[in-house]
């Protein structure tokens, strides 16, 4: 591994805790950094789904608390994004393949995080939150509940600037609907990853996933530190650029090393 277990875990730690303290798992980042890593591209989706669920279900428990769930308006987005993150996680694809799709997939992410102040002066001075048709949700959840399960990014950094835009609901609602979308959809395509390494589609590579238990518990105190102090050492706006900046990297690496 090119960066110690240690410096890793600090750095999911870091991560952990910008990402719960504004509703998300931090997937896109963890995997980055794991792709800085070397490690074995099997076990980067499995790692990161990991992480994300450690890291999403303190924060979606805060969001009930505080009534900020809609459960009635969230199933509909969660009806087909399930079996499709399980989909996802089960389908065997090889190294090359999943490099360009994780590559581009970080690509999106990326610009995403550094356009998603736009989505929210969108919602400045709107009007009240607009009820879309019933084909939207399930649509939109199914496809990146299944490009979720892939590659192990948890989702919501796509799912909240796509509800944002259509003016879905306020923010606090959305990074609550996101919480919950990238917990369900992480805990599916973690079940998709871990039943292709049953049936031998991902060989051994599986059995190392326990040796990496410091980046689990480095994000576990992080999640907490973002969940329940929300320690604001940077301002939001810069925290998202830096993000994007090193998922930008990352996935211009990725594409040097498949084209350069």
């Amino acid at each position: 591994m090119a960066v110690g277990i240690a410096g890793l875990a600090l750095l999911f730690l870091l991560t952990a805790a910008l990402y719960a303290s504004v509703g998300f798992g931090g997937g896109s980042t963890y995997i980055a950094l794991l792709a800085l890593a070397d490690i074995d591209y099997r076990l980067l989706p499995i790692v990161a789904l990991i992480c994300n669920i450690i890291v999403v279900m303190g924060g979606t428990l805060r969001f009930q608390a505080r009534g900020l769930i809609e459960w009635r308006r969230i199933w509909p987005i969660l009806l087909l994004s399930v079996p499709a993150a399980w989909l996802g996680g089960r389908l065997a694809i090889d190294q090359d393949s999943f490099l360009v799709l994780l590559g581009l997939s970080l690509t999106v992410a990326a610009l995403l995080l550094l356009t998603e102040p736009f989505f929210k002066s969108r919602m400045v001075g709107s009007q009240t939150p607009k009820e879309h048709g019933g084909w939207f949700a399930p649509i939109v959840g199914c496809g990146i509940g299944f490009l979720s399960g892939m590659v192990g990014i948890g989702g919501g950094i796509f799912l909240a600037p796509i509800l944002l835009l259509m003016n879905w609901s306020d923010s606090r609602r959305i990074a609550a609907t996101a919480s919950v979308f990238i917990l369900v959809n992480s805990a599916s395509g973690l079940f998709g990853q871990l039943m292709k390494s049953a049936s031998g589609q991902v060989g051994q590579g599986t059995d190392m996933v326990l040796s990496y238990w410091p980046l689990f518990l480095g994000v576990l105190v992080g999640g907490q530190i973002g969940s329940f102090l929300a320690s604001k050492a940077l301002p939001e706006h810069w925290i998202r650029r830096l993000t994007a900046l090193l998922i930008l990297y990352v996935a211009g690496r990725m594409f040097w090393q498949q084209f350069g």
